[in-house]
């Protein structure tokens, strides 16, 4: 497995376990198995062939019936990564998550134009085969199958053969796709003992995820260690960037703790 070294703030260096293409594969073809699934429920179940009759004649109608019943399915990796804190149900399952190069979880923006640009990774081939049968349909069929297949090998190879693993969406919008099996490796480095009286201050830190607090909580030992403020700063600049919150504590470090504290009262409730 390809391992990858990120230097999380100046003093601390985090390795990752980077998803290779095979298991980014099982990821992508078990998301496709949950889209045909629902494609089949919503075609077959709720009968889409009676809209087909209601509308007949009326084919704007019928398409923006169909346009609208895709929209989970077109949609689905990113709204998923979004809310599912950089994994779709696919890469849940095969234990993957997308991060971005600095170790935290991507902004919308990143998700949005890795999403984006599938077009590029997986579609690219396909629409020039669409092209190809436009202009002229007695071109040989054999020809449009080895594009439509070619256009889903290209992200496969770009994952394959590049440094960091990354399909050309990754490598745009600067996100990274790791292994995270080794579940109990990462959470132990984020429990902090909290008597039972413990009441939290900063609800947002929820939206910090496990991987960005393991990074914070290093970090911030590593710092607190050697009395290196500028890098307590950049910490505590850094959460409030992600979360939103207004710090209530006088200092960066106090501030950093009760982050620490509240993350785990607040993810052990859940």
């Amino acid at each position: 497995m390809k391992t990858l070294q990120i230097k999380a703030a100046q003093n601390v260096n985090i390795n990752f376990t980077v998803a290779n293409a095979g298991q980014r594969l099982l990821a992508f073809a078990l998301d496709n198995v949950i889209k045909f699934a629902y494609v089949f429920f919503i075609y077959y179940v709720f009968d889409f062939q009676a809209v087909e009759k209601l509308y007949s004649g009326d084919n704007w109608t019928i398409q923006a019936v169909g346009i609208l019943v895709l929209i989970p399915v077109t949609f689905y990796t990113l709204y998923s990564e979004i809310l599912l804190n950089g994994q779709t149900l696919g890469k849940k399952l095969v234990h993957l998550k997308v991060i971005n190069e600095e170790g935290f979880k991507p902004s919308t923006t990143d998700f949005l134009i890795r999403w984006f640009l599938r077009i590029v990774d997986f579609n690219l081939f396909i629409l020039l085969a669409v092209y190809v049968y436009a202009e002229n349909r007695t071109k040989s069929e054999i020809l449009i199958g080895i594009l439509f297949i070619f256009g889903k090998v290209v992200g496969l190879l770009l994952i394959a053969f590049t440094k960091k693993n990354q399909r050309f969406g990754d490598i745009i919008a600067n996100t990274i796709v790791i292994d995270v099996k080794d579940a109990a490796k990462f959470s132990d480095t984020i429990l902090e003992d909290l008597v039972e009286t413990y009441r939290p201050t900063y609800p947002n830190v929820i939206k910090l995820s496990d991987n960005d607090v393991r990074i914070i909580k290093e970090t911030f030992i590593t710092a607190r260690k050697f009395n290196d403020y500028k890098t307590q700063i950049k910490l505590r600049s850094k959460i409030i960037e992600v979360t939103g919150i207004v710090s209530k504590h006088k200092t960066d470090a106090e501030f950093i703790d009760a982050i620490l504290k509240d993350y785990n009262f607040y993810t052990e409730k859940m």
